[in-house]
């Protein structure tokens, strides 16, 4: 009789398993039917919202054609460098071309005196400045020859550049000065250069007008 009220109570499990199944599976469907009806009603809300068009044909459709930034030529920016540093001479005779007063200003041929009078009394802003104290002759040249490249880029035309007055040097003689001067001198963009007033470093710096774009 015992085993007679088992064997019905694991039916009696079973059918509430296999019942459980079903009732899941029914869930399933509805969900899914739920779901596709809800699909085709956006679509005709969509189809709607837009009114009556033409589908473009695909097979007429052109890929964009994404092309690679050019290589930077690194190669060729360095050389162009060294070249520009080569070509500032160190023995380049300065002293003819400037003139004889305390100021030891330059003009460029055909830029008229009024020029460097301007540029004494301050009549273009500086905008920019390298100090170069501490440095040796050859790391100041090449800070002088990227310096006045980045003020081309940037459109300045006006400049300082500090050399100090030379009283640390060997029997206190300005030659980083003498130099500077040199080099300016040798430099296509350089129009005029003048020593700059007391107030902005006096002989110990220079200030410079440089070519405009």
């Amino acid at each position: 009789m015992a085993s007679s009220s088992r064997k019905i109570s694991d039916f009696r499990t079973l059918k509430k398993a296999v019942k459980k199944v079903n009732e899941d599976k029914r869930k399933q469907e509805e969900a899914r039917k739920r779901a596709e009806r809800q699909a085709i009603s956006d679509r005709e809300l969509f189809l709607k919202s837009i009114g009556d068009v033409i589908p473009l044909k695909t097979h007429d459709r052109i890929e964009p054609v994404f092309s690679s930034p050019k290589p930077i030529p690194v190669q060729r920016i360095a050389d162009e460098k060294q070249a520009l540093l080569d070509s500032l001479s160190d023995e380049f005779s300065v002293e003819s071309l400037l003139e004889t007063d305390e100021t030891l200003s330059y003009a460029k041929n055909g830029i008229g005196p009024d020029v460097v009078r301007k540029l004494r009394r301050g009549h273009w802003v500086i905008q920019d400045q390298l100090d170069l104290h501490g440095m040796r002759r050859d790391e100041a040249r090449e800070m002088i020859v990227e310096f006045l490249r980045q003020a081309a880029v940037r459109g300045i035309r006006c400049v300082r550049i500090v050399h100090g007055k030379g009283l640390g040097s060997v029997n206190n003689e300005p030659v980083l000065k003498k130099l500077v001067h040199k080099w300016l001198v040798q430099r296509a963009d350089v129009v005029a250069f003048c020593q700059a007033k007391p107030a902005d470093g006096g002989s110990g710096a220079v200030v410079v007008l440089l070519k405009g774009r």
